[in-house]
């Protein structure tokens, strides 16, 4: 499973390919490669396959959440999408999650820009009805439409809001055409969760018992993960981050997530290192709490 010679690992974990199996997994991983919206650096298009190398990296026992989540097995899904325009990648992806959907399982997405949530979003939807979004993200995302495209990666949360509540945490880069889109009691700025000791509890108040996590990279801070097409100051630590998501799952039900935005560099590769941690942890989690 080790990455030699320009030869990639095939799926998630350097586990026994007996787990990555589809009929025994609970878990589904899809992996969206679509990076045709992004507006500063490329390469989010990479970012699925980084995430499945630095997997290779990490121990199969979570030593926070103390358990094993891969035995329940993690199915790695390698479909070929249309990339050809955002609309058509949403749909294709809405498609693909209602069928692992029908079959009981877990979904996760690997992206990709930000703009591949919003399939999954209407997917996971119509199976939960009472679902909200947390989003953990530097960018508001609320434009109704950007460069012509409603379906931008800087669109996806105003997309998601037609859904279904969402909830922004981490937020510091917003236009003024956001503003009438922003739900004040919603959104979590991160200059202002950095001096509030209560901000999760009151993050936690405002999501439905069912959540759909999307978390953006650059969310975090860029000395952190500065491997990402918008890197932004002043982002969430790892370990706010992590605070949140324990929290989350002690006291919701998180139905399905993703994590994109990840824009691999060539030498520095903790930040995919990162990314993988954080799938596993969120899979970790879903398996120790949400059965």
């Amino acid at each position: 499973m080790l990455i030699f010679n320009n030869m990639k690992m095939e799926y998630f974990l350097d586990m026994d390919s007996e787990y990555a199996q589809l009929e025994q997994a609970r878990y589904v991983l899809l992996s969206v490669p679509y990076d045709g919206t992004s507006t500063f650096q490329k390469g989010a298009d990479r970012g699925p396959q980084a995430i499945i190398d630095a997997s290779d990296s990490i121990e199969l026992y979570d030593v926070v959440v103390d358990n094993e989540a891969y035995l329940a097995g993690i199915y790695t899904d390698k479909h070929t999408y249309d990339l050809s325009s955002p609309e058509r990648m949403v749909e294709e992806v809405e498609q693909r999650v209602i069928h692992f959907l029908e079959q009981d399982k877990i979904v996760g997405l690997l992206g990709g820009e930000h703009s591949v949530s919003i399939g999954a979003i209407r997917a996971v939807k119509e199976k939960y009805p009472n679902l909200s979004v947390l989003q953990i993200d530097a960018h508001a995302d609320l434009r109704d439409s950007y460069q012509d495209s409603q379906y931008n990666h800087a669109c996806v949360m105003r997309r998601a809001q037609e859904v279904c509540p969402v909830v922004q945490v981490g937020i510091r880069s917003v236009c003024r055409e956001e503003q009438e889109a922003i739900v004040p009691q919603k959104i979590f700025y991160a200059h202002q969760i950095h001096k509030q000791e209560d901000w999760i509890d009151r993050v936690l108040e405002q999501l439905t018992d069912e959540v759909y996590l999307t978390i953006d990279l650059d969310g975090l801070d860029p000395s952190i993960l500065p491997a990402t097409g918008t890197p932004y100051p002043g982002g969430l630590s790892w370990n706010q981050l992590n605070e949140l998501i324990e929290k989350l799952f002690q006291s919701k039900k998180v139905v399905a997530f993703d994590v994109v935005e990840l824009a691999p560099f060539q030498h520095e590769k903790s930040s995919d290192v990162l990314a993988a941690v954080l799938v596993y942890r969120i899979i970790s989690w879903m398996e120790k709490l949400n059965r």
